[in-house]
């Protein structure tokens, strides 16, 4: 019997995803989470998380002694310049990864657990590391540099590297599909709207420019996050708030975005209490239709041309406000939205633009759980 399955891991600090998919169909086998690890009421630490993960498995008939699992796929969020495509994991990888971790210290070290564990678990098996930053690799130094000292930058890794990689891939080859041409024939800009949040420029498959930097704390308003802020406002926090470096760190990373606008970070209780005339939640929603409103038309410029604007993730592909008012006042670029395609809610990829519209809107839900899968799969197989 053929192996034909892979079990994807996102191993994060406090909680484990997983789903299982059969690569022949791409469906998915199994799927779960296990949270709280390490807090009162749930697992102990993540050796514990994985043995719950495949005890469940097993419980389905779908253990990890399979002859059929082909090998697993760890979500790795950061990889900085060393890692710009999956790998498979060695110990001399495993040792970069760690290296790593000043980039993404909350997030690294549990994607490293995640990896030992299921090594431990099956170690005769592939294990395969997909980066987070990898498909934002691409992206020239004119984009990726900031403009301070060069050897500082260099010493200490300070560019940008970009976040959400595998959404970004699977979506901006997704839209190619739905306008029925080949991913290198269109240029994308791709709206990745969760809690998290994060705009790429894809000019024929190739990522050329996105909104993170050098962690996921610049560019769009996110749910907790500011987004772009002038760097200043942490020196002003330091000399006249008294503010030190872990609490200005909480602040924007944790209490900012449309928490700190209005209270709430969760884009369906704004639209509820805009709809109440709610002043504190019509300001958060202004300020981030306009934060994204500037990404499209900066990344236009970025593109020369768009063939579309794709919106995926939570908000992305739940709100018609968001879109229509991203989107609004956008004519002169040729982008337009067509209300009424716009309101129908559905989980398949769909078009929502005018007909007179002359770039492509779309909604496309994203699926970066079988990106991993596909990319693991295909280097296992050699």
């Amino acid at each position: 019997m053929s192996a034909t399955r892979v079990l994807v891991l996102n191993s994060g600090s406090s909680s484990v995803k997983y789903q299982l998919l059969e690569m022949t169909d791409h469906s998915r086998l199994a799927s779960g989470l296990v949270e709280r690890i390490g807090e009162e009421g749930g697992v102990a630490d993540h050796t514990a998380a994985l043995r719950q993960v495949a005890a469940e498995l097993e419980d389905r008939g779908l253990g990890l002694d399979s002859p059929e699992l082909a090998a697993v796929g760890h979500r790795v969020v950061h990889g900085g310049t060393s890692f710009t495509e999956p790998t498979l994991v060695t110990d001399a990888v495993l040792a970069e990864i760690e290296r790593l971790v000043p980039l993404a210290p909350l997030h690294n070290p549990a994607n490293i657990t995640g990896i030992k564990v299921a090594r431990d678990l099956r170690p005769d098996l592939p294990q395969v590391a997909v980066f987070d930053t990898a498909f934002h690799a691409t992206i020239p130094e004119a984009a990726a540099r900031y403009a301070i000292d060069t050897a500082t930058a260099d010493r200490y890794g300070i560019r940008r590297y970009g976040f959400h990689g595998t959404s970004h891939a699977y979506v901006s080859r997704a839209a190619a599909a739905l306008l029925g041409r080949a991913p290198a024939e269109v240029n994308v800009i791709v709206l990745h709207l969760g809690n998290g949040a994060s705009a790429s420029a894809v000019r024929g498959g190739v990522c050329v420019d996105t909104s993170m930097g050098m962690t996921p704390l610049e560019g769009l308003v996110m749910g907790t996050r500011s987004g772009d802020i002038d760097p200043a406002v942490v020196f002003h926090l330091a000399r006249v708030a008294g503010m030190d470096v872990d609490a200005i760190d909480t602040l924007l990373n944790k209490g900012s975005g449309l928490l700190g606008l209005s209270g709430d970070n969760d884009m369906r209780e704004i639209g509820r209490r805009m709809a109440e005339g709610d002043e504190r939640a019509r300001l958060a929603f202004d300020v981030y239709v306009h934060r994204l409103r500037r990404y499209v038309g900066a990344f236009t410029a970025v593109l020369g041309r768009v063939d579309a604007v794709v919106f995926t993730a939570g908000v992305g592909e739940n709100s018609a406000a968001v879109r229509a008012a991203a989107l609004s006042g956008l004519e002169g670029l040729g982008i337009e939205v067509d209300p009424v395609r716009n309101a129908v809610r559905g989980s398949a990829a769909r078009l929502i633009s005018a007909e007179s519209s002359r770039v492509s809107v779309a909604v496309v839900p994203t699926d970066e759980e079988l990106e991993i899968a596909r990319d693991t799969y295909a280097l296992a197989r050699g």
